[in-house]
This record gives C-alpha cells, sequence and structure tokens, in this order.
C-alpha cells in the first residue's frame, strides 16, 4: 500500500480506469458476438447488429482500448461475413 498521497490517488485512479476498460471491452466482445450469431442464423435484423458492432469498433479503436489495425481487422471480418 503506497504511503504517498499522489501514490495513493494512481491506485484510485488506475482501478478506476481499468473497471471502465474492463466493461468498454466486454460491451466490445458482446456486440461482435451478437452480431456473429446474427449473420450465423441470418436474423432479420443482422444489418443493425452489424451496424451497432462496427459503432462500438471505432468508438473502442477512437478511445485506444484497441489499436486502428485490430478495429478494421475486426471490421472487415464482420462485413465478409454479412456478405457472404
Amino acid at each position: 500500500m503506497p504511503n504517498i498521497k499522489s501514490a495513493k490517488k494512481r491506485v484510485k485512479v488506475n482501478a478506476a480506469k481499468a473497471a471502465r476498460n474492463k466493461a468498454a471491452n466486454s460491451d466490445l466482445k458482446t456486440a461482435i458476438k451478437k452480431a456473429n450469431t446474427a449473420i450465423a442464423t441470418n436474423a432479420e435484423n443482422k444489418d443493425e447488429l452489424v451496424k451497432a458492432a462496427v459503432k462500438k469498433i471505432d468508438k473502442a479503436a477512437a478511445s485506444n482500448l484497441i489499436h486502428k489495425n485490430c478495429a478494421a481487422r475486426k471490421k472487415s471480418s464482420l462485413a465478409k461475413k454479412a456478405n457472404a
């Protein structure tokens, strides 16, 4: 446990950021899974789910949660599956 005031604050701030990143990452993975499931079952709302997943991917890349090339790869993969 840190003794210095600034170190104590860093622990709190890092914990808060880690929680926010974990939640956002979980949300991203859920959106991608929903889109993939909709594509696999050929659901009528698959286009909406793919669009929502792409939006989440873009937001994650913009906030440096994932690398921009990783975002491009995920979006490309979704588009490829949706168009097949």
